[in-house]
């Protein structure tokens, strides 16, 4: 298994830390890191950030984790990704994502309806790109070029690289299976390790309906990582933002994340969690999420807890292993991290099915 750690997301535009992180992500590097991941909301964007770090970094793969594909127009998107890779000696990993209606429809103002089709057109568009083709694409979403108008079917100044990996950040069962079928790799969320069939597996089965070779999409998933003899002391903390999760991402009548974990066999804690937020009783929200879901969904405990985990995921197929370290301060971080790779590295050399 292969390392990665992201940062960005809501909250990276409220404070002025970007050298803090960068100092951070660069260290993450030097430890061994093999991904880092921007994210992106309505905080920092996904890309001019990775465009410093590739300034700053030498080994380390930088992708979008994920662009959100209705803030911009496929071709800039693809011409984004083409600008990167050059830039980074073709360390670039383009992740993708549909995001959900309360973004894309109130912050960018384009219709969320159709989000997998929407989808389907970017990648498309973006593989014609990266080939070195003349575009032309006659979507339901994206025609170009546009009828009627003065323009004609051109082909990117940049060389073709047809080497960038996509990678989908997708989470029903329908989008799960194309991610199967087109892309170099799944950004796994809501992942759980004891039920791998309800994502992973439904990303499987799109390879193979589409006759790729075993191995041919790639698998990340992950967690927070923090060590410590309390495990009940180690699960409060991360309630609130499960229940969060459950609650408010997304509406009453589509919260895909809840949808996810609800598959994974948390039915009736999920619709449980999900009611009682949308009453607005947060704080019995936050006390009715399972244990059980916040340990198979993060890295906590002793060292030979977390072990155990680490070998869960392997066991359940995934290739990459996404970490939050947790700790009060950088260094404690930077520790937690060191270890959790030294983890990692000690289970990558078990032999097969050893489980120690």
């Amino acid at each position: 298994m292969r390392t990665a750690i992201g940062f960005g997301g809501p909250a990276s535009g409220k404070r002025r830390d970007w050298d803090e992180q960068v100092e951070f992500l660069r260290e993450a590097e030097r430890l061994g890191v093999d991904i880092l991941w921007s994210a992106e909301a309505w905080g920092m964007d996904a890309v001019s950030t990775l465009a410093y770090l590739a300034a700053v970094t030498e080994r380390v793969k930088l992708g979008t984790g994920i662009l959100q594909i209705s803030a911009r127009a496929p071709v800039m998107t693809a011409m984004t990704a083409l600008s990167m890779a050059a830039m980074t000696g073709d360390r670039f990993i383009l992740g993708l994502g549909v995001s959900g209606p309360q973004v894309v429809e109130g912050l960018h103002g384009v219709p969320f309806a159709d989000p997998l089709g929407r989808l389907r057109e970017t990648v498309d568009i973006c593989r014609q790109a990266f080939a070195g083709e003349r575009i032309s694409h006659e979507g339901r979403h994206n025609v170009l070029p546009l009828p009627g108008g003065q323009g004609k079917s051109l082909r990117l100044a940049q060389p073709a690289n047809d080497s960038i990996e996509i990678w989908l950040a997708t989470l029903g069962p329908k989008s799960l299976r194309y991610t199967g079928e087109a892309a170099d790799g799944w950004v796994g969320v809501c992942f759980v390790p004891s039920c791998p069939e309800v994502t992973w597996g439904q990303v499987l089965e799109g390879a193979a309906m589409a006759g790729r070779a075993p191995g041919s999409v790639a698998c990340q998933a992950g967690g927070a990582v923090e060590f410590g003899d309390d495990l009940e002391v180690l699960i409060a903390p991360r309630r609130p933002g499960v229940a969060f999760t459950l609650g408010a991402m997304g509406s009453a009548t589509a919260n895909f994340y809840n949808d996810a974990y609800r598959r994974a066999g948390f039915e009736e804690e999920c619709r449980g969690v999900q009611r009682l937020w949308l009453d607005g009783d947060r704080a019995a929200a936050t006390a009715a999420v399972p244990d059980r879901l916040v340990t198979e969904t993060n890295f906590l405990g002793t060292h030979e807890q977390v072990t155990d985990q680490v070998r869960a995921y392997r066991d359940a197929g995934v290739d990459v292993l996404r970490l939050q370290p947790e700790g009060p301060t950088a260094a404690d971080r930077l520790d937690t991290l060191a270890q959790m790779i030294d983890i990692v590295r000690n289970v990558n050399a078990e032999p097969v099915g050893a489980s120690l």
